[in-house]
C-alpha cells in the first residue's frame, strides 16, 4: 500500500507541531523536508514547478500510536501534495465534502477499485474511533537538538 489514511485520535486534535515549536522552527523542518523530497510528493512524485517556493507541497507528521501505553510518537516528516495530504487527513476531508475525492486519489494511487478504497477506509474510522477514547501522551524525542540543529544547517 503506498497511500495510507492517518487519522489524528480526536483527543489529539491540535496537537502538531505548527501549534508546539516555534514558527521559525518549523519553517525550517517543513523547508528541509521539501528539499530532502526534492521538491516532489513523496507519495505520488508529483513535482513542484518551483523548487523555492515548494507552493503546493504540505509538509506532513507522521505519527505513530503505541495502543498499550497510549502514546502518540512523532516519527518523522514527509512532504506531500495537496492530494495525498487530504488523503491522510480524510476526516477532514469529509468536512469538507471531499470525502469522495480522496477516495478517488486514495483508490487511484493504491490501484485499488472504489470498493476495497471504501473498506480501507471504514477499517481507518474504525481504529480512530477506538483511539478517540483515551488521551494520549505525546512522545516528540524525534526532535532532539541534532535534528533541529541539522535543519538550521540545511
Amino acid at each position: 500500500m503506498k497511500l495510507t489514511i492517518e487519522l489524528v485520535p480526536k483527543t489529539c486534535w491540535h496537537s502538531n507541531l505548527r501549534t508546539i515549536i516555534d514558527k521559525k522552527d518549523w519553517d525550517t523542518l517543513r523547508k528541509n523536508t521539501y528539499k530532502l523530497a526534492n521538491y516532489q510528493c513523496e507519495i505520488c512524485n508529483q513535482k513542484e514547478a518551483n523548487r523555492t517556493r515548494a507552493r503546493h507541497l504540505d509538509c506532513h507528521e507522521i505519527w505513530e500510536y503505541d495502543d498499550d501505553k497510549k502514546i502518540q510518537s512523532l516519527k518523522g516528516l514527509i512532504a506531500l501534495c495537496p492530494s495525498c495530504h487530504e488523503v491522510k487527513h480524510i476526516g477532514y476531508a469529509n468536512t469538507q465534502n471531499r470525502g469522495h475525492i480522496a477516495i478517488k486519489h486514495l483508490a487511484q494511487i493504491n490501484q485499488w477499485d472504489i470498493e476495497k478504497a471504501h473498506k480501507y477506509v471504514k477499517q481507518c474510522f474504525e481504529i480512530w474511533a477506538w483511539r478517540s477514547k483515551f488521551n494520549w501522551e505525546l512522545d516528540l524525542s524525534y526532535l532532539d537538538t541534532t535534528l533541529l540543529h541539522r535543519n538550521r544547517l540545511s
